[in-house]
């Protein structure tokens, strides 16, 4: 192997460091242009050439100019010389905890012919490279050996970088695999000894940490004009050298690459093909299994041995991954550590730090988790945490418990009075639907419709449960879309209380059946609650027909309902107007099990005429308009506020907690953690599928039999009588998205899941 100087691409790497220098020494020649002209200047008044007023006053000028401008640059080269460059967040692996892997990084510089790594770091990522950690800053650096030397000016190399290794390579590659990838890596420490390009980057760092520094806030007026004109400096002349830094970069990535291709050459193509689909691990890892985990509280204390176990699964479940598995039988990598447990743990804490950004050590209220207790620990409190969060927003909202006579508690949380709330009735549809059709009466709305100009939006739902028994209606007061209401289903009446007016409709073909009952609701209070939104008084509501399963009686209502006031008392002056004429004021609000069944009516005010029905506001989940119903939104809206409110009151927690020396030491990073989200927020839509999935698989564990498990490609998982029940998801957005409960209750009954059965939450 031929020096440095033979290597095209290490070359090209040192004149384009040359290059940054120049910007740095014209940096520094602007800095001296006003001091070498007022030594032009003294020199002329001495000699007796440049003598006279002007030339007095411009020698004063110059003067002044030349001292604030040294100064200035001497104050800028010291925070160019002294900030802390930026340093990657990893988990350091000393000598004596790893000795096998030093001696093979030892062993594979010497056969590249390039300083060994001064140091190994690991990160929680699929990548490795090599960092320049030998600023004061970071510590004393290692003691170089007596026979470093470089050029005839027998100047000392500079102190090689610091090999950062990914962790997930260390347990899915094999030791030869891990050889081969980080040979590039370790040949780059060749073309980073060259004093030129060491000191180039040594000036790219120390203006990007000058940049750093200006942009640090809280500080005082004065404080804060001396930093703006730093920065304005630094960011100046890192624009002059970027592209010179970047070509110089390349340069030395290519004279690596060219270094490297003498040492297992042919092992590395094979290994990097290891290195992609340990990548695709990792990152469905993180995102499936450990981020469920994160918030809950909980972090995997062993990531990158699941990183084995998940595409181990992935080589079970595809055929075009069966060779991987026959590497297992080879070496691992992680042999080559003292203590690989401990290592995994100190990196699986990092991620959790870096993608989620948790404190930087264990508590009570963040544990590690092993892999055995995933099921138990993170799976089944997620669902019942989610369930229980879901039955507090349907309270807020008002929405009454689906009571079942023959359980021991009649008023527990069921999944019945979530299904019986999310079904549409014959006055709800999806956002953006189309009018009504003129001839159906189960679509046609009355003056008290949601988007009808008078609706105070008291909605009643009369869904009946499982099992062809008929339940109590659910009835949430939500005010949407009537002048002077909330204008988003977040801002509904979430502290009213919902009027319930149930009536029998008849069957038959001619839709023509027993008159409906009906009852003015009362009035609901506004005051108190966060989002409220109230409604003109004395506009009247018809209520919504209950559509119910084979074997239901559905109910229709047809009082017109009092808006809710601002002080919550008094009945509102509207009375019902129907054929019977009033009708008492506490209406039965369940429908016997033996009213025959027909098709759900809406029955109008008899003063007004059916109102067409327009499209709802538009619905908080992000750009697009997701499909859902009226009830799904205000639901899901009331779920992403619980959570938010959830989230602050954690963070608020966490800050006010007492600063260990351990979480000291990030305070660096923790302005912006964390520093790598591998999700965006949940939509409110998403929050939604999720918490009544949760409370499905509740409901499937305590009255089916049915266990929690964890799916290492998929995440938390449920497993019916031993299989995966895969097929839930759609049935689920089928209930949110279009309010039909059929392919869900199908698929309940099929699985011996009790619905009206009160689960267990935590």
């Amino acid at each position: 192997m031929s020096g440095i100087g033979v290597e095209a691409g290490a070359q090209a790497a040192r004149s384009r460091a040359l290059a940054v220098l120049r910007v740095r020494g014209r940096a520094l020649a602007v800095a001296l242009l006003p001091a070498g002209t007022e030594v032009i200047l003294l020199t002329g008044a001495s000699t007796g050439r440049l003598v006279g007023p002007a030339w007095d006053a411009a020698r004063w000028v110059v003067g002044v100019l030349a001292v604030l401008v040294l100064l200035a640059a001497a104050g800028i080269a010291v925070v160019v010389a002294r900030a802390r460059p930026a340093m990657s967040p990893t988990v350091p692996v000393p000598e004596g905890s790893a000795p096998d892997l030093y001696g093979m990084v030892r062993d594979l510089a010497d056969r590249l012919d390039v300083p060994a790594p001064s140091a190994i770091a690991l990160t929680p990522d699929c990548d490795s490279w090599l960092e320049d950690r030998a600023h004061s800053a970071h510590g004393p650096p290692p003691r170089p050996a007596s026979d470093e030397i470089a050029g005839p000016g027998r100047r000392r190399t500079p102190v090689a970088p610091v090999l950062v290794i990914g962790s997930p390579f260390l347990w899915w590659m094999r030791v030869g695999e891990l050889r081969a990838v980080l040979a590039p890596v370790i040949a780059g420490t060749g073309p980073s000894a060259h004093p030129d390009i060491a000191a180039a980057r040594r000036f790219v760092r120390g203006l990007d940490a000058a940049v750093a520094v200006a942009s640090t806030g809280g500080r005082r007026p004065l404080t804060r004009g001396v930093c703006a004109a730093l920065g304005w400096v630094a960011r100046l002349l890192l624009r002059g050298c970027r592209e010179h830094a970047t070509q110089m970069e390349r340069g030395v990535a290519a004279a690596a690459a060219e270094r490297a291709q003498a040492v297992d050459y042919g092992l590395r193509i094979v290994a990097q093909e290891q290195v992609g689909l340990a990548y695709a691990g990792w990152d469905r890892l993180l995102t499936r299994v450990a981020l469920p985990a994160w918030r809950m509280g909980r972090w995997p204390s062993r990531l990158d041995a699941g990183v084995v176990a998940a595409l181990t699964e992935l080589s079970r479940r595809d055929r075009l991954a069966e060779g991987f598995a026959s590497r297992l039988g080879e070496r691992p990598a992680c042999d080559l550590l003292e203590e690989p447990g401990a290592v995994d743990e100190a990196a699986s804490l990092l991620a959790a730090r870096l993608f989620h950004g948790g404190p930087a050590e264990s508590g009570p209220d963040w544990a590690p988790v092993d892999w055995q207790a995933y099921p138990e620990e993170v799976v089944d409190r997620t669902w019942r945490a989610e369930a229980a969060r879901l039955h507090r927003v349907l309270d807020t909202l008002g929405v009454r418990p689906s009571p079942d006579p023959r359980t021991p508690d009649p008023g527990g949380p069921t999944l019945a009075r979530v299904l019986d709330h999310l079904t549409a009735t014959a006055e709800d549809g999806g956002w953006g639907a189309m009018d009504a059709d003129a001839g159906t009466g189960a679509d046609a709305a009355g003056p008290g419709a949601a988007g009808s100009p008078a609706a105070t939006g008291v909605v009643a739902c009369g869904a009946p449960g499982a099992g062809g028994n008929g339940a109590g209606a659910d009835v949430g007061a939500v005010a949407t879309g009537a002048p002077g209401s909330a204008s988003r289903p977040d801002q509904a009446a979430l502290g009213a209380q919902g009027a319930v007016a149930a009536g029998a409709s008849g069957a038959g073909t001619d839709g023509a059946g027993p008159e409906a009952t009906g009852a003015p609701a009362p009035s609901a209070s506004a005051s108190g609650t966060d989002g409220v939104g109230t409604g003109p008084t004395g506009a009247p509501a018809a209520g919504s027909a209950a559509s119910g399963a084979a074997g239901t009686a559905p109910g229709a209502t047809g009082a017109p309902a009092p808006s809710p006031s601002a002080s919550g008392t008094g009945p509102s002056d509207s009375q019902a107007d129907d054929a019977d004429g009033p009708a008492p004021t506490d209406a039965p609000t369940d429908v016997p099990a033996d009213a025959p069944a027909g098709p759900p009516t809406a029955v109008p005010a008899a003063d007004s005429a059916p109102a067409a029905r327009e499209p709802g506001p538009q619905l908080p989940f992000g750009e697009d308009e997701d499909p859902t119903t009226e009830r799904s939104a205000a639901l899901a809206a009331g779920l992403s506020a619980e959570l938010a409110r959830e989230e602050a009151a954690g963070v608020d927690a966490s800050a006010a907690g007492r600063r260990s020396p351990v979480s000291a030491q990030w305070d660096e990073f923790a302005c912006g953690l964390p520093l790598f989200p591998l999700q965006p927020q949940r939509t409110a839509r998403e929050l939604l599928a999720d918490h009544v999935t949760a409370m499905v698989c509740c409901a499937a564990v305590d009255t089916a039999g049915a266990v929690p498990a964890l799916d290492w490609l998929d995440g938390p998982s449920l497993l019916l009588g031993g299989e995966r029940a895969a097929d839930l998801a759609p049935k689920v957005l089928t209930l949110i998205e279009e309010g039909d409960p059929g392919p869900l209750r199908d698929w309940l009954a099929a699985s011996g899941i009790r619905p009206e059965k009160p689960v267990r939450l935590v």
